[in-house]
C-alpha cells in the first residue's frame, strides 16, 4: 500500500494514508515523497474528505475509520483495483509470483530492464539497493510487480495478483503459507491457477521447473506458452564458486557467466526467472547477463546492519520455515566455521497461529544458538525448540531477548536477526549494546 502510494503521488493525486503500524524504511520513504501519515485509523480521519478512499487487506469490518466510511457511503475500492484500473491498463505487466523471492525477483527484473534503457514502473514489496524507491511511475510502457497471491480486501477475497492483468508473469515455487487465508496447498495452487488464466495467448509464462506444485498448477492447463528454468529443457544454472560466479545456458547452450555476492540456490534460480522475462520483452541475454552481475539486492534481504565488539548484525525478511532455513544456509556460506546466531520473530499471522511451527526446529538447526521472540504466540515455543536442546532460547521480553543475544556474542560471531516487522528496532539496539560492551 505504501508503494501505491508513492505511485498515486507521482501521478499528480495528493496522497494522505494511515496504518496501526508505520516504521522505516516505508515510512521514511514517503516521508521523504511529501505523503502525510497518520497513526492508527480513527474515524476522525473522514474529515479529510478524500475523492476516493483506498483500501488495504489489512481493514477489517469493525475498523473504526472503515465503518466511518460505509456509514456515509463514501467512495472506496482496493489498492490492487486502483493500480489496475488507474496505472497497469495499457501497459506490459511482467508479474513476480511465488511464495519465495518476489522482492528479489522483481528487484533484479526492475533492474535489468532500467539498465537496458526501458525505464520501466515498478512496484516491489522492499527496498531495492539499485534504486531510491520501492515504487515508480514512468508512464512508459513495460512495468514490474511483485504479485502476492494473498487476499484483496475484506470485500474482495481473490488474490491481488488476479488484478494485475500481465503479459508476463513468473511462477517462482510454491509453498503452504498464508494459514489464515488459505486451507491447504491446494486452495494456493487453485489461486495460481485462477492467476495463469489471467495470462494472454500473446504473453509467456516463465515457470519453474523443478517445483511440483507449480506443476501442478500448469496441468490444470494453460493457453499461455511456457519458458521453464532449473531443468536441462529450459533455463539453468551452474554452480558458484566461492567468488560468486556461476555459469547460465539456455536448453544447453552457454550463454554467459553471473558474478554477484548474492548467495545461494535460490537467488541463482531468480536469476534465471529474470532472464527468462527480459528477454521477453526485448532484452537479451547477454545483455541481462552483464547487468545482473551488477544487482545491488534488496534491503532486509541479508542485509548487514553494522558492527560492534568483532560482531556482525545482518537483517533479513525470512519468516516461513523453508526461507529461515535458506538464509541460515546462504550465510553459513559465507562465514564458513564462524558462530551464527539466529534470531527469530515469528510475525506472521501463519507463524502466530503456529501451522508450520512444526517444520521451524529444522529450519534453524544448522545455527550455533538460536533466540525466538515469544511474544503474542499462540503456542507453546517452549516446546516446539526443546529437540534443538540448550541451543534454543525462547524470550517473550525484547530488552531481554536483547541482553541475552548480546551476553551470548563474542567477537567473530554473526547474528541473523529474522522478522517480516520492525521487531521494535532490534538491530540497532543490539549493535548499541555490543558497542557499548567492547568500549
Amino acid at each position: 500500500m505504501g508503494g501505491i502510494a508513492a505511485i498515486a503521488s507521482a501521478a499528480g493525486y495528493r496522497v494522505t494514508g494511515c496504518d496501526a503500524n508505520v516504521y522505516p524504511p516505508m515510512s521514511d520513504q514517503l516521508a521523504a515523497l511529501g505523503i502525510e501519515l497518520t497513526e492508527g485509523f480513527g474515524d476522525d480521519q473522514v474529515a479529510l474528505k478524500p475523492d476516493l478512499w483506498v483500501i488495504g487487506n489489512v481493514v477489517t469490518r469493525g475498523n473504526p475509520l472503515m465503518e466511518a466510511i460505509l456509514d456515509r457511503g463514501e467512495r472506496y475500492v482496493s489498492g490492487p483495483q486502483w493500480l489496475s484500473d488507474h496505472v497497469l491498463s495499457g501497459r506490459h505487466v511482467l508479474a513476480v509470483s511465488g511464495t519465495h523471492g518476489k522482492t528479489t525477483t522483481s528487484a533484479m527484473l526492475a533492474w535489468v530492464l532500467e539498465r537496458a534503457g526501458r525505464a520501466p514502473g515498478f512496484l516491489i514489496g522492499g527496498v531495492p539497493m539499485d534504486f531510491p524507491v520501492s515504487a515508480r511511475h514512468t508512464g512508459g510502457s513495460l512495468f514490474v510487480i511483485e504479485a502476492d497471491e494473498y487476499d484483496t480486501a475484506f470485500f474482495d477475497k481473490r488474490s491481488k495478483f488476479i488484478h494485475y492483468g500481465p503479459r508476463t508473469a513468473i511462477l517462482n515455487n510454491l509453498e503452504f503459507d498464508h494459514g489464515d487465508i488459505f486451507d491447504d496447498l491446494a486452495a494456493i495452487e487453485r489461486q495460481f491457477h485462477h492467476f495463469v488464466r489471467t495470462v494472454p495467448r500473446s504473453g509467456l509464462l516463465v515457470a519453474n521447473g523443478a517445483d511440483p506444485a507449480v506443476s501442478r498448477v500448469l496441468s490444470q492447463g494453460a493457453w499461455t506458452p511456457i519458458e521453464r528454468f532449473n531443468t536441462s529443457v529450459g533455463w539453468e544454472a551452474g554452480a558458484q564458486s566461492p567468488d560468486g560466479e556461476f555459469e547460465v545456458a539456455w536448453r544447453g547452450q552457454p550463454l554467459g557467466r553471473i558474478k554477484w555476492d548474492l548467495l545461494g540456490a535460490h537467488n541463482r534460480s531468480n536469476a534465471l526467472a529474470v532472464l527468462s522475462a527480459a528477454r521477453h520483452v526485448g532484452v537479451q541475454p547477454p545483455e541481462a547477463i552483464e547487468v545482473l552481475s551488477r544487482f545491488g539486492g534488496v534491503r532486509r534481504r541479508m542485509q548487514m546492519r553494522g558492527s560492534a565488539g568483532g560482531v556482525t548484525v545482518y537483517d533479513d525478511f525470512a519468516h516461513h520455515p523453508t526461507a529461515v532455513q535458506t538464509t541460515i544456509e546462504g550465510l553459513r556460506q559465507r562465514v564458513g566455521e564462524a558462530r551464527i546466531l539466529a534470531v527469530l520473530e515469528p510475525r506472521s499471522n501463519t507463524m502466530k497461529r503456529g501451522l508450520m511451527k512444526e517444520s521451524l526446529p529444522a529450519s534453524l538447526a544448522a545455527a550455533d544458538r538460536i533466540f525466538v521472540y515469544t511474544q503474542g504466540l499462540g503456542w507453546d515455543a517452549g516446546s516446539v525448540f526443546a529437540p534443538l536442546g540448550a541451543r534454543a532460547r525462547c524470550i517473550d521480553d525484547l530488552d531481554a531477548l536483547i541482553a541475552a543475544i548480546a551476553a551470548e556474542s563474542r567477537a567473530g560471531d554473526h547474528v541473523l536477526v529474522m522478522s517480516n516487522g520492525g521487531f521494535g528496532g532490534i538491530h540497532g539496539k543490539l549493535l548499541a549494546r555490543l558497542g557499548a560492551a567492547a568500549a
